[in-house]
């Protein structure tokens, strides 16, 4: 690591469960109110909402980068669409399905945060 670079951020989530199962709901409330579109590519996970749920998605976002500081959120606004890419670390290429599950789907049958099952 270059004197410039900071330490990598831990890939753990900080949520109990029960916290973590109350953010599945909220997210997919969110994802039914206003989730438009949804594509992968590799280690991106690329959500389309309607624009009218900006507010919604930049809590979200500040939400979990709260308890998932690896993730990177990047949104993008436009007047027909909210584009919000959340890009996960080369450490967690192996786990990429359990991490971008709850952005999909909202809900989840696990009981502990999605994001804490990737290996460091």
């Amino acid at each position: 690591m270059d004197a410039h670079e900071s330490p990598p951020k831990p890939i753990a989530c900080t949520l109990s469960a029960g916290v973590y199962q109350e953010r599945l709901a909220w997210i997919a409330e969110l994802n039914q109110a206003a989730l438009q579109n949804v594509r992968r590519e590799s280690a991106r996970l690329i959500l389309a909402y309607d624009p009218r749920a900006a507010v919604r998605v930049r809590e979200m976002i500040r939400r979990e980068q709260e308890c998932c500081a690896f993730l990177q959120f990047d949104l993008n606004e436009s007047e027909k669409e909210l584009t919000l890419a959340i890009t996960a670390p080369h450490a967690a290429r192996d786990t990429l399905d359990t991490l971008f599950d709850p952005f999909l789907t909202g809900a989840s049958a696990r009981g502990s945060c999605a994001c804490a099952t990737v290996a460091r």
